[in-house]
């Protein structure tokens, strides 16, 4: 009679556990050597047995913090109004960014053409990563003309929020005039950021915001990791 592999049998438990509710979405997981204890197995046992559920999709590991049981996708509205705190805020994650880097420079042709600036034209350069629950679900870049909005990335830096960014610059509103979604695979770089391997899914999203006059103030390009994520279009 064949037997089942020890390493299938650690998995299968964890599983169940799992289904049972021991475990809930976003709880880490015991360390491998509590694992390895529990189960009377050596470390590579264990590791294998994770392997074989994060390729399922049951768990994901993040660097230097452990294996995570895998979160259900975040809603994520796309329409007139897209604002990441209260996206997150209203599906009951809690919101964070990280900022990744700031930077001033001359706008290419493409920038200067969205945002409706002459060519050289200076913008400012928001890149940072969007996190729910302290789980990363996004890479963002965020320009905005430096003309009109001098304080930006001081600004960005203090608040973490676009949205209270321009408000200090007299926006209390702005809206979506178009966005574009695209399906990729994430490279060596966005696969570190976002904590995946390189070549997962991904989707890149550019859009327009436009003030109240209809004047571009923000060109936004958001990678998405695809499985953390479900976009969804609303109108208002």
């Amino acid at each position: 009679m064949a037997r089942t592999a020890i390493w299938t049998a650690i998995s299968s438990a964890l599983t169940h556990d799992i289904a049972e509710a021991r475990y809930a979405p976003g709880d880490k997981l015991p360390t491998e050597a509590e694992l390895s204890a529990r189960f009377g197995v050596n470390r590579h046992t264990v590791r294998r047995a994770l392997a074989a559920m994060a390729d399922e999709g049951l768990v994901h590991a993040r660097r230097g913090a452990g294996v995570f049981v895998a979160q259900t996708p975040t809603d994520y509205p796309i329409g007139r109004r897209v604002r990441f705190h209260q996206n997150l805020t209203a599906a009951g994650r809690s919101p964070a960014k990280e900022i990744l880097s700031l930077e001033t420079r001359a706008a290419d042709q493409r920038e200067a053409e969205s945002l409706m600036l002459s060519p050289g034209s200076v913008v400012h350069v928001y890149q940072g990563l969007s996190l729910a629950d302290e789980q990363p679900i996004a890479l963002f870049q965020s320009v905005f003309p430096a003309d009109r909005f001098p304080s930006m990335l001081n600004d960005v830096s203090e608040t973490r929020s676009v949205t209270a960014s321009f408000a200090r610059h007299g926006i209390d509103d702005y809206t979506r005039q178009s966005t574009r979604l695209t399906a990729k695979l994430a490279n060596a770089t966005q696969a570190l950021h976002l904590r995946i391997r390189e070549g997962d899914p991904i989707l890149r999203s550019i859009g327009i915001n436009v003030d109240p006059d209809n004047k571009p103030i923000e060109i936004g390009h958001t990678w998405f990791a695809g499985d953390r994520v479900t976009l969804t279009v609303n109108n208002s």
